[in-house]
């Protein structure tokens, strides 16, 4: 099943049991799908790869204003916000481990040859593609730096 098809069902099911946060989550999420599926160019689909994008970076934008909110003491908002990541985050992959994204990195570098820092846009490029929805790409930056200044 679909992400697209699988977040609308789910919609049904928040509408059914009430849960407030949740459907309001999901129609969010949905807003956000539509708008992809009718962007010019998309053919009215969206591939799970373009859904996976999307709903990464609303758990981000959801756990980054989280933030704001308890920096401004405001733990109401961030509560929400936090219950509203969560629901994004449930259709994402299981993020890698530290050890399993620097072994996906030390894999990726070798594929693309890379023999030093300044190879890092051909690696970040890679890295990118390979492993979306499964790290944050801050992550993903930092480990190549590191990894790559091992070898240079």
């Amino acid at each position: 099943m679909e992400i697209f098809e699988k977040v609308s069902k789910d919609i049904v099911a928040a509408m059914k049991a009430k849960d407030k946060v949740r459907l309001q989550a999901l129609r969010n999420i949905k807003k956000y799908f539509i708008e992809a599926k009718t962007a010019p160019g998309a053919n009215d689909t969206l591939a799970d790869d373009a859904a996976m994008k999307i709903l990464a970076k609303l758990a981000k934008q959801g756990r980054d204003t989280a933030a704001l909110y308890t920096s401004q003491n405001r733990p109401d908002l961030a509560e929400e916000e936090l219950a509203q990541a969560a629901v994004a985050e449930e259709y994402l992959p299981r993020p890698l481990t530290s050890e399993e994204l620097e072994a996906a990195l030390r894999e990726i570098i070798a594929e693309t040859g890379a023999a030093g820092p300044k190879d890092m846009g051909k690696v970040m490029g890679a890295a990118s593609k390979k492993l979306a929805g499964k790290a944050d790409g801050k992550a993903i930056s930092e480990r190549v730096k590191i990894l790559l200044g091992e070898l240079g």
